[in-house]
């Protein structure tokens, strides 16, 4: 929707350009000055112009491919609560990137940082505005307020610009009077922009106290990417259940030399590639795994969350089954041999994971898994060494076991009973 709206976006943002230019040059001129005439004989020409191009525009524009495009995201939307911790972290990210706009624009006052800082609140604008209600209703006046403010800026850098290209002055006078009024208005417009945005009580300041902090960003870092799994992967179900498999599995692992954060880094990222191994079955052909490495790997990464955790969470997920995880290969070449280590440890729990629910149906509820002996011993709830399952778990296994170098049996886990008595106990 974005590639195909970007050319008639882009023609009619000229189009209301040059009107809006027309509009300046009748406030700050009179109509008697030369500039003022050269200037308005220009853009009526010019706005003829952009009016014909927009024409095109408009009719090569596929209306109906649109229509069938809102349909499917007005489905895909209706499956989010507006107003939720989703949106909350899309709006923060979308804050965060127009405050480092923000400080980039104060530093060097260049008219592409002030055009960048427009276009970075516009976007904040356009999340609050249409996926946070409550917080829409209280910030609405000072969203439009600050985009009017920068709009007005950039309109005035335009304009500046085209006289100058078009060499509108005839003398040095006229030149430096005009730019004397362009730079007064600009003046005048940023400085307001300065008293709402700077200081502790700040707009910025304000707007960051509503949104997500601390573990929040995380849970709802996590909570996106698992809903872009969700409108892509057939059986959400089998990869929430494996998931759930996957992290008893990591829990209950030998230690590793791994630092507490780094530990908690590397199960989030398990759980990550565990709720996406599947996405990839939403294209046509077979290999799913090596699709769902190229989506995984085509996603910006969220707030929270960096590139190079998300290239080891998709390398994770593309290993879940296939050739195993070897340095020679393309996937593997771009990582340190460390990080090969972490995708090798991750991709062998989560092959595991998703055999011991191969049959998509849920059976394996519980797993605990302990050393004995010089193996590790894996006793699964609903397992059956009887059962075709066992095989895929055989297999499964496999990239674990070479990952600790040891060998792992799979037992039934069979729960205790209670007593009588307890029962008895109980009913009382």
């Amino acid at each position: 929707m974005k590639k195909a709206g970007k050319g008639l976006f882009r023609r009619l943002g000229e189009l209301r350009d040059f009107q809006v230019m027309d509009d300046w040059v009748r406030r700050l001129g009179a109509p008697e000055d030369p500039v003022t005439q050269r200037l308005l004989q220009f853009l009526a020409g010019r706005e003829l112009l952009l009016k014909q191009e927009a024409a095109v525009a408009l009719r090569e524009f596929d209306r109906k491919q649109w229509a069938r495009w809102s349909a499917a995201l007005s489905r895909r939307a209706a499956r989010i609560r507006s107003g939720g911790a989703i949106f909350k972290h899309l709006a923060l990210e979308r804050w965060t990137e127009a405050h480092t706009l923000h400080r980039l624009a104060l530093r060097n006052r260049s008219q592409v940082a002030f055009h960048n800082l427009r276009i970075g609140i516009k976007r904040f604008r356009y999340i609050v505005e249409n996926f946070l209600p409550e917080q829409h209703a209280a910030w609405q006046k000072d969203l439009k307020d600050l985009q009017d403010l920068l709009g007005e800026v950039h309109d005035l850098d335009v304009l500046r610009a085209t006289a100058e290209q078009m060499r509108a002055f005839p003398n040095p006078d006229s030149r430096a009077h005009w730019h004397g009024k362009l730079v007064e208005e600009r003046t005048q417009r940023i400085q307001k922009y300065r008293e709402k945005m700077l200081g502790e009580n700040s707009l910025w300041q304000k707007w960051r106290a509503e949104l997500p902090s601390g573990k929040q960003i995380e849970s709802a870092a996590l909570s996106r990417l698992k809903l872009w799994g969700s409108l892509l992967d057939p059986d959400t179900r089998h990869s929430a259940h494996v998931a759930r498999l996957a992290l008893q599995l990591y829990d209950g692992l030998p230690a590793t030399r791994l630092t507490e954060e780094e530990s908690k880094q590397q199960r989030s990222i398990l759980e990550a590639a565990a709720l996406l191994h599947d996405v990839g079955r939403s294209e046509k052909g077979g290999d799913h795994h090596k699709a769902t490495y190229r989506l995984i790997r085509q996603l910006t990464p969220p707030l929270g969350w960096t590139a190079e955790a998300m290239l080891i969470a998709g390398a994770s997920a593309r290993y879940h089954r296939g050739a195993l995880p070897r340095a020679g290969q393309k996937t593997m070449a771009a990582f340190t041999p460390v990080q090969r280590e972490t995708v090798r440890r991750l991709a062998g729990i989560l092959r595991l994971a998703n055999a011991l629910d191969a049959q998509r149906d849920g059976r394996i509820q519980g797993i605990r898994i302990h050393q004995q002996n010089g193996f590790l011993l894996l006793a699964a709830e609903g397992y059956s060494a009887r059962d075709r399952m066992a095989e895929e778990i055989a297999a499964g296994r496999h990239l674990l076991e070479t990952v600790y170098r040891r060998p792992i049996l799979v037992k039934p886990l069979r729960r205790e009973r209670v007593p009588e008595r307890k029962h008895a106990a109980a009913g009382k």
